[in-house]
């Protein structure tokens, strides 16, 4: 079933696009939510008639999306995360937690726009934000252990006030 759709889906296509999916798809969802149109020869007349009229508007959403691409390009996100003694998070750092800490960093990007696969562990992953149809921009993504130096300090001061009462208790029992 061919499908034109009314807005960007990851995954799917963008705007505009038009686009082959399974019927049930196609009548189920994106229809009656609003997110396409079946592509019928006069829908796709009216489409180009559109996209005629639009290439002004077009590119000059393209050029905004580079230009937020341009300012994303040289940065880096290190996200710390809570993890067990064996490297594994509890819980994942996916796309939300890109896009709050690119939102500490002054950039306000949606969560929806940017795909990413879960880390669930400990190293070096890559995330990517889809400004717009041909403009796509990859962040590099590091996540941390946020608990690691806290354990590690925690025993080494125990260690100290574990052996004064020790050494008190000794004498006295001569």
């Amino acid at each position: 079933m061919e499908i034109i759709l009314k807005e960007d889906i990851i995954g799917l296509g963008y705007k505009n696009d038009i686009v082959n999916v399974k019927s049930g798809y196609g009548r189920n969802y994106l229809i009656p939510q609003g997110k396409g149109v079946i592509a019928s020869p006069s829908a796709k007349k009216v489409l180009a008639e559109n996209l005629k009229q639009q290439a002004h508007k077009l590119a000059a959403l393209k050029a905004a999306a580079e230009k937020k691409g341009e300012a994303l390009k040289d940065v880096a996100l290190v996200i710390a995360a809570k993890v067990s003694a064996t490297g594994v998070t509890y819980g994942s750092v996916g796309a939300a937690q890109v896009a709050e800490e690119l939102a500490k960093l002054g950039f306000e990007i949606d969560r929806k726009i940017i795909t990413m696969t879960d880390a669930k562990h400990v190293g070096d992953f890559e995330a990517t934000v889809h400004f717009h149809k041909e403009v796509e921009v990859k962040v590099p993504v590091k996540v941390v252990a946020e608990n690691a130096p806290a354990v590690e300090e925690t025993p080494a001061e125990e260690a100290p006030v574990a052996e004064a009462p020790a050494e008190e208790e000794a004498p006295a029992a001569e």
